[in-house]
């Protein structure tokens, strides 16, 4: 039978336009979504870690061809354990709020605890800003 964990939520903006994070380098990581999760009440080799997440990410005045890439890694850093990864070519034609939305998971994750997940967003132009929402939800589970 299977059993629940741990669950987090892990929010930064919870309504549109609520927020406005400027990207100051290229390609750079920034972090937007962080939770630890107690996952020593599972049994070793069956631990799955689903995850979900959305972030909203405005075009500059003047769009620019850009890809944002969101990553998730088990731990705090970028170059941690990457576990997921998902990128979006931003429209030039939208003048609004565009979405990345994703979910994925982590098979056979460690039954320790803590276990740190992080979700990092970066783009290739300058001009790109966060805007809200912004949510990462987790959820683990054991058999």
């Amino acid at each position: 039978m299977t059993k629940l964990l741990d669950a987090r939520t892990s929010q930064n903006a919870s309504t549109a336009n609520s927020m406005s994070i400027s990207f100051t380098a290229i390609n750079a990581p920034q972090l937007w979504g962080q939770q630890t999760l107690n996952l020593s009440g599972g049994t070793a080799f069956t631990v799955r870690v689903e995850f979900a997440g959305v972030i909203a990410l405005q075009q500059p005045l003047v769009p620019v061809a850009t890809t944002a890439t969101v990553i998730v890694v088990r731990g705090t850093t970028p170059s941690d354990l990457i576990i997921f990864s998902a990128a979006l070519n931003l429209s030039t034609a939208l003048t609004g709020p565009q979405l990345l939305t994703f979910a994925g998971s982590d098979f056979n994750a460690p039954n320790i605890s803590p276990v740190t997940y992080t979700a990092f967003v970066s783009v290739n132009a300058l001009g790109v800003t966060r805007v809200g929402p912004e949510s990462f939800n987790l959820a683990a589970y054991s058999d």
